[in-house]
């Protein structure tokens, strides 16, 4: 479990981009448990071409272990690319936790 102060501050962040069968199969809800059990800090939601998104901060660690369970998604996904790029800790600051947002 992280401590305080991994809470407070997001060192790394990822904008996540997971293309496949991604939407109508809990991936977003699924996505936020995994991420608060690993003190993640950010947001995800779904796109209109039928991708889901993610920006995700925290330390090192957690954004590599956020990654690696996109990769996989929950067990009813298909999970056929995840593009991942640079996202600035700065734009995470107004997020406590890691939530769901209105999709695009």
């Amino acid at each position: 479990m992280p401590n305080s102060s991994s809470m407070n501050s997001v060192l790394e962040a990822r904008r996540l981009v997971i293309s496949g069968q991604v939407q109508g199969v809990s991936f977003r809800a699924a996505m936020v448990t995994e991420a608060r059990r690993h003190g993640a800090r950010g947001w995800v939601r779904n796109l209109t071409g039928g991708q889901v998104e993610a920006v995700i901060g925290g330390s090192g660690e957690t954004v590599a272990l956020m990654i690696a369970w996109a990769r996989r998604g929950p067990p009813a996904a298909l999970v056929t690319q995840v593009l991942v790029e640079e996202a600035q800790p700065e734009a995470l600051t107004d997020y406590e936790h890691f939530i769901q947002i209105a999709s695009l």
